[in-house]
């Protein structure tokens, strides 16, 4: 051979499958994609991110939290905190139940397999470089790749998120142009632009409300108001789920929930107001969730007092909407931040003037607490009070924005960008962590 060169070594026989988790500090979504699947057509498993201890000291780990029938004073103990994962002793627990061990629901082989793993903006590098050494030194996946959560939902048909009218010859180009994408999730709220796939990281803002810290706060009005329920966060975050919504005007709701001054009660406020809902608890024996019906004045009252009833009921009033208010305006509760239409303005801010039309044009808004009623709407309307009058405001969801970001992480597994991004264990062997961290910051770079 001219030279006396040697042939360039084949490498590593590339994985035969991808495994795709969207790893959140309430659930992890999770689901396997090869190069024939068709990822539109098959959702997520959703698991809960989480290791839980019943009143009863029985322990469940990740999705065995569904055969749970009492969920009244449950302790959980969550590997992620604000949106990274710090405790990978019970991380571990979990991912093995639900991947490596004998029994495992999705069975995984990581040495033939590729791990694309959703991560929040801005994470602290030593648990970027710790997750890293976990991927490769204790579980041996062939591949990695740890990219940006957000950054994964410009893989996905943006401009059907928005009913876009098309001809049904158009060609879906990915990674979508321009995006702004909220976030709003468990830990907290971010607002991250996207150009063609990649973050324009000094544009990332975040905020500190999230599911966890409304839940809180809807514990503490409960506790004050009916009853103590400080030891039921469980409870408490189903009737969140299943009751609360987003105010379009929300001083004329406070005001429709008004009780009165002292002998001037309001007679609206005893029939609700078209606001008040009763929720009924669970009891553990019959009914395992509760449930959400129309206000019914005086049911609350009869039940405590009649020796008969099986029903706890909660009238649900302003706490419906002030509860969510907090992302438009967490200084009702002494948050020193901005809501979540300044937010969004502070992120344009720092950004040229030419990308404001595409980016208001195109939000989209992913995450649990995206599925409060009124949320998009409400958005979009304190955002056309803060843009300039010739720039269009476009606010849209997905049809399920809880698993939108692990969609769109599919999507991106079978694209040619993931092949690029990827680091293989040969690689991290032969260069080390630094050098993989240093690859993930760089991302598409600038040669694509």
């Amino acid at each position: 051979m001219a030279g006396g060169r040697k042939p360039k070594s084949a490498g590593p026989a590339p994985p035969s499958s991808t495994l795709v988790l969207d790893n959140g500090a309430d659930t992890i979504k999770t689901g396997f994609v090869t190069g024939d699947d068709s990822t539109t057509d098959k959702a997520p498993r959703v698991i809960p991110n989480c290791i839980a201890r019943d009143r009863h000291s029985k322990t469940y780990v990740g999705s065995e939290l569904e055969k749970c029938k009492d969920f009244g004073e449950i302790v959980f103990r969550r590997p992620v905190e604000k949106g990274s994962i710090v405790n990978w002793e019970a991380q571990k627990e979990i991912w093995d139940r639900s991947f490596f061990d004998d029994k495992a629901p999705q069975k995984c082989d990581p040495s033939a397999t590729r791990l694309v793993l959703a991560e929040q903006p801005n994470s602290l590098p030593a648990l970027q470089t710790h997750c890293d050494q976990i991927v490769f030194e204790e579980y041996g996946f062939s591949s990695y790749y740890r990219g940006i959560g957000p950054s994964f939902n410009a893989y996905q048909d943006i401009q059907a998120v928005f009913h876009t009218p098309r001809t049904p010859d158009t060609i879906i180009d990915v990674p979508a142009e321009v995006i702004l994408l909220i976030d709003s999730g468990y830990s907290h709220t971010t607002v991250t632009p996207l150009l063609q796939g990649r973050l324009l990281h000094p544009a990332i803002r975040r905020l500190d409300v999230g599911g966890k810290l409304m839940t809180n706060h809807l514990t503490r009005l409960l506790s004050v108001r009916h009853f103590d329920m400080r030891n039921e966060t469980y409870i408490v975050n189903e009737m969140k789920e299943a009751a609360c919504y987003v105010s379009l005007d929300f001083k004329g709701d406070l005001d429709k929930t008004w009780k009165g001054t002292r002998g001037e009660r309001r007679e609206d406020y005893a029939t609700g107001a078209g606001i008040a809902k009763d929720y009924v608890l669970p009891d553990s024996h019959t009914r395992f969730h509760g449930i959400v019906r129309d206000h019914e004045p005086g049911a609350a009252a009869r039940a405590r007092k009649s020796a008969v009833s099986t029903e706890d009921i909660l009238t649900l009033r302003n706490e419906r909407f002030s509860v969510p208010e907090l992302l438009f305006n967490p200084t009702d509760i002494g948050l020193r931040q901005p809501g979540l239409a300044d937010l969004v303005m502070q992120s344009l801010s720092v950004l040229p003037v030419g990308l404001w039309p595409g980016l208001l044009a195109n939000i989209v808004v992913v995450g649990g607490n995206a599925k409060f009623d009124n949320f998009i709407q409400r958005l979009q309307v304190e955002l056309l009070e803060r843009v300039p009058d010739e720039c269009v405001v476009r606010v849209a969801r997905p049809e399920d924005p809880i698993i939108s970001t692990w969609l769109g992480a599919a999507n991106f597994a079978k694209h040619e960008h993931a092949d690029r991004l990827a680091v293989t264990k040969q690689e991290y062997e032969e260069h080390g962590a630094a050098w993989v961290a240093r690859k993930f910051a760089l991302g598409l770079g600038l040669d694509t």
